[in-house]
């Protein structure tokens, strides 16, 4: 199953949504120190809400950990970028890809970019930046697990058609 990564980072809302997100999904996450925020920040907690004791969090203390950690376990790193890089649809993920989203205000170093395997981007009107880290997570994460039929599957309760 594809995992999500999240370079240092800097909002505790978007980082709580994101773990949030992961934790409905099934989807292991990486968090690449250091962050931005206490994750006893009050606002990280209200992002996650009960969710973020369902979620699988590995962190590491740095770059290079996270680099020995994948080295380790044989894992494609898949950047999501603004620039030079194939539209993520368009994209063949693999269940091995660790798809990892850079800090909201700065985006991901240059030592990253030259560490990716591939890099995706979300195509969007000219003239504007990006959208919202987490939004961007889960559009290329929804992408990267429909290709590799790896969403969880539909549990239906009692009166609720299959």
């Amino acid at each position: 199953m594809p995992r999500l990564a999240l370079y240092q980072p800097d909002i505790p809302q978007n980082t709580g949504t994101m773990l949030r997100m992961a934790a409905c999904l099934g989807v292991p996450v990486e968090i690449i120190e250091p962050a931005g925020f206490d994750v006893s920040d009050r606002n990280f907690r209200r992002a996650g809400l009960d969710y973020l004791d369902q979620a699988a969090i590995a962190r590491h203390a740095s770059w290079r950990a996270f680099e020995g950690w994948r080295a380790a376990n044989g894992c494609r790193l898949v950047l999501a970028t603004t620039k030079d890089a194939v539209a993520y649809t368009e994209f063949a993920y693999q269940p091995e890809d660790v798809i990892l989203v850079g800090r909201e205000s700065a985006g991901a170093p240059e030592e990253v970019h030259a560490a990716a395997d591939a890099r995706v981007m979300i195509p969007m009107r000219p003239g504007l930046r990006s959208l919202n880290v987490a939004v961007a997570a889960a559009m290329i994460l929804g992408e990267a697990l429909r290709q590799t039929a790896s969403a969880v599957s539909q549990r239906t309760s009692a009166g609720a058609p299959p």
